[in-house]
């Protein structure tokens, strides 16, 4: 049964232990010229702060398209599927690179995904404020 519109912050405990599963999942960013970007990522959410990150290189295509909207961001989506099971995200992304939210990201990621990414002097995140959530986890 499909579920939505779901509250972010509280999407009840079936659509959060999909959420910590081990999954890939996709990120949504919308070009200069308003067609979609949809790229395969590593995705962290954070409930509780209505947040999810991507980590992401800085000169990256999904950066620069988050960064060309400007100060307050743009909408983006990120999802996962697992056969019929699936879940989105959908919020305003805008580009961090403070180190210590970068840090955290990465660290979100290690737990997540069960290895650190090497370090890269030109990592930022890709933080989603997220407005909206659905699926069928």
């Amino acid at each position: 049964m499909a579920s939505y519109p779901l509250n972010p912050r509280d999407p009840g405990d079936p659509f959060l232990g999909f959420w910590r599963e081990r999954h890939l999942c996709t990120l949504t960013t919308l070009r200069p010229d308003g067609t979609p970007h949809v790229v395969p990522v590593g995705v962290t959410y954070e409930p509780g702060a209505g947040l999810a990150r991507v980590i992401a290189d800085g000169a990256s295509r999904k950066v620069r398209n988050v960064l060309a909207a400007g100060p307050d961001g743009t909408a983006a989506a990120v999802c996962q599927v697992d056969g019929r099971r699936w879940a989105t995200l959908e919020g305003r992304a805008t580009v961090s690179r403070d180190p210590g939210r970068v840090a955290e990201a990465v660290r979100r990621y290690a737990e997540r995904y069960g290895r650190t990414p090497a370090p890269k002097q030109s990592r930022v995140v890709i933080e989603i404020a997220l407005a909206a959530a659905m699926g069928n986890p």
